[in-house]
């Protein structure tokens, strides 16, 4: 259990100091190994009754895969920012640029007790609302149920519900995640969206809307 405390608790030592960040947790992993990559660390801070996002990615190289290490108890309004910033600034690179390098986001297995990732890289993040013809997966703060369009369902039954659509003319399906739930819970969410990629078509399109 100690072992496993210190998956949970990234250490970064800078300029003589011990910086912490506090991981997501999952019971599951879906990338268990990632080579040749850099890692970006997001803390959280506090200043006064304000709470803080601190980005540090001095050693971060352009051509690796980047594994962003991100605090759980940040919320997404501020993370998603952040990444988007981080995101633009490697697909903008053009001298530099490798095709190969993905983007992940670490979280710890608690079952497995090893540090896991999950890929991100081909995501494009909105903040704001879908469109209105779109079809939205939309997840709530703190809740068990998810939205198909306005229907609510349970979570557990999400795969199943959704497939259970017929649809007459297929419309582009997103993802809506509430921007005041905590990095921890979208991490999980986001996991359990990894599911539609058991089938042999994604129905979701790579966008994400923060609203």
């Amino acid at each position: 259990m100690k072992y496993f405390s210190l998956i949970a608790v990234l250490f970064l030592f800078s300029c003589g100091n011990k910086e912490d960040i506090l991981l997501p947790k999952s019971d599951k992993t879906v990338v268990s190994d990632v080579q040749d990559h850099s890692p970006i660390y997001i803390f959280f801070r506090t200043n006064g009754k304000d709470t803080l996002a601190e980005v540090n990615r001095k050693n971060s190289i352009i051509t690796t895969n980047w594994i962003l290490n991100i605090d759980k108890r940040l919320p997404l309004k501020l993370v998603i920012p952040e990444v988007m910033k981080l995101q633009d600034k490697k697909r903008k690179e053009k001298a530099h640029k490798n095709e190969k390098a993905e983007n992940y986001y670490s979280y710890a297995d608690s079952i497995k007790k090893n540090i896991a990732f999950i890929p991100f890289t081909k995501v494009y993040y909105t903040i704001g609302k879908p469109k209105k013809e779109d079809f939205v997966i939309a997840f709530k703060k703190g809740s068990d149920l998810v939205s198909l369009n306005g229907k609510y369902v349970k979570k557990i039954d999400l795969i199943q519900e959704f497939f259970s659509i017929r649809f007459i003319l297929k419309p582009r399906i997103v993802i809506q995640f509430d921007k005041n739930m905590s990095y921890d819970e979208y991490i999980q969410n986001k996991i359990l969206i990894q599911k539609f990629d058991l089938y042999s078509v994604n129905p979701i399109a790579p966008k994400e809307f923060v609203f």
